[in-house]
């Protein structure tokens, strides 16, 4: 169809944005609105084609048609467009959240960190048929665009775990003044947090020792999803290792102007007037 990107709607899950040869961008709903969905469809459509005349990236697009798309069957959707005439709509609920779910977390924060608390957890979801779901990183200074991007991973199955760099590994990649926490309170934070089922620390450079014995069935990222008009294609570095198990990477999208490098800038800069 000579079509540069294929952009699938999910219902209440968001929206799934496909370029040719890239890893896809997953967009998720900003809530969990409840309602009559028709009229999304075309409210995401009309939404995404505005924001493209307007000069926005397809994957800007896309992020822009799911949050009104969403807002719009939050609102009341067809309803309240309807003249007072009209029959009314029998209201049907949009998805709500998967039937699967990990057993209760209980005991105390450290409980879900480490290999155990992993290979339970692990066990637990795969007894029942659920999905895996990690994503991985440093999380040094834990900030909103972090909290984004773990909630939008765990609305892609039934746990969510994060691969997080050991101190040794942060200052590996970062220098010798990071990490700005050591992982021991960079883990805590990650498992108080309700979207985090569990923690693995690595000391490896990259994830994908911790990858290859989690065996996750989605990874994902947060980042930039395409630069250059909206037609680059992104290929992650775990890519490769998720294929030996038919495991696939996603990326979801970040929130602007939040970055840890940035934040220990400023701070800096206080500190220094």
């Amino acid at each position: 169809w000579r079509a540069g990107a294929v952009a699938v709607t999910l219902g209440g899950d968001g929206a799934l944005l496909c370029h040719a040869g890239s890893t896809p961008l997953v967009v998720p709903t900003p809530g969990s609105a409840e309602g009559d969905t028709c009229g999304a469809g075309d409210r995401f459509a009309a939404a995404a084609s505005l924001a493209l005349a307007q000069g926005a990236l397809v994957s800007e697009a896309v992020q822009v048609a799911v949050a009104e798309a969403s807002a719009y069957v939050a609102g009341g959707g067809v309803a309240t467009v309807l003249p007072p005439s009209a029959p009314t709509v029998r209201a049907r609920s949009a998805p709500g959240p998967r039937a699967l779910q990990p057993a209760p977390r209980g005991g105390a924060v450290a409980d879900r960190v480490g290999v155990a608390a992993v290979a339970t957890l692990l066990g637990e979801v795969h007894a029942a048929g659920g999905t895996v779901v990690a994503t991985g990183g440093c999380f040094d200074l834990l900030h909103a665009g972090h909290v984004a991007t773990l909630e939008a991973a765990r609305q892609l199955g039934d746990c969510l775990i994060v691969c997080l760099n050991s101190d040794a590994s942060v200052a590996g990649l970062k220098g010798p003044d990071r990490p700005v926490q050591s992982e021991a309170d960079r883990s805590r934070l990650l498992a108080a947090l309700s979207c985090v089922d569990a923690v693995l620390i690595f000391d490896e450079p990259t994830p994908e020792t911790a990858l290859s014995w989690v065996r996750p069935d989605v990874w994902v990222k947060g980042g930039d999803y395409a630069t250059g008009g909206g037609d680059a294609s992104v290929t992650l570095p775990e890519a490769e290792v998720l294929r030996r198990w038919g495991g696939n990477t996603v990326v979801v999208p970040y929130l602007d102007g939040r970055s840890t490098t940035d934040l220990i800038v400023r701070t800096l800069a206080e500190r220094t007037r």
